[in-house]
C-alpha cells in the first residue's frame, strides 16, 4: 500500500529538507521524481542540485531532457513518471496524481508559514485518507529532527 507522508516545513527552506530526502531514497535504491507546480521553482532546484555541495552532486534530471526516463531524480511538472520512480514528492501544492496507487511512498512537503499551503495540505491530508491512503504527518521537533505527529 502506498505510504503517505506529510512534511510541514517551520522556518526552514525547501532545499535544506528536500536534499537530505532526495539523499537518503537514493540510498535506498528508489528512483524519485519532483513534481513542482512552477518552472521557476523546478529551474531553482535543478540548479541547487548539481551545487548544493562542494563534495558533489545529487544525479538527476528535468522532464525536459530527452533521456528523462534514465535519471534517478526526476524534476517535474507533470504527474507523469517516465522514470518509473517509486518514490514522489510532492512540492508547492502539486496534486496527488491519478496514479498515486502505484508508488510506494507520495511526500508532500508544505510551507507551514503559508496559510494557503496549508490549507491545500489539509485539503490534500482529507483527499488521501479519504482514497483509503496511509497517512502520516510530520513536523520538526526543537532540534530539527522529524516527528511523527500523526
Amino acid at each position: 500500500m502506498t505510504e503517505i507522508l506529510f512534511y510541514h516545513l517551520q522556518g526552514q527552506k525547501l532545499e535544506g529538507v528536500l536534499t537530505p530526502l532526495l539523499e537518503k531514497s537514493l540510498a535506498r535504491g528508489w528512483k524519485v521524481a519532483v513534481q513542482g507546480a512552477t518552472e521557476e521553482r523546478i529551474d531553482a532546484l535543478d540548479a541547487h542540485l548539481w551545487t548544493y555541495s562542494d563534495d558533489g552532486f545529487l544525479p538527476h534530471g528535468t522532464w525536459r531532457e530527452a533521456d528523462a526516463d534514465a535519471q534517478p531524480v526526476l524534476l517535474t511538472l507533470d504527474d507523469g513518471n517516465p522514470n518509473a520512480a517509486s518514490v514522489r514528492f510532492l512540492i508547492e501544492g502539486a496534486a496527488l496524481p491519478a496514479d498515486a496507487a502505484s508508488y510506494e511512498r507520495l511526500v508532500l512537503v508544505f510551507d507551514g508559514d503559508d496559510d494557503e499551503a496549508v490549507a491545500a495540505a489539509r485539503a490534500q491530508w482529507t483527499d488521501a485518507k479519504g482514497k483509503g491512503f496511509a497517512a502520516t504527518y510530520w513536523q520538526p521537533d526543537e532540534n530539527g529532527r522529524w516527528v511523527k505527529k500523526a
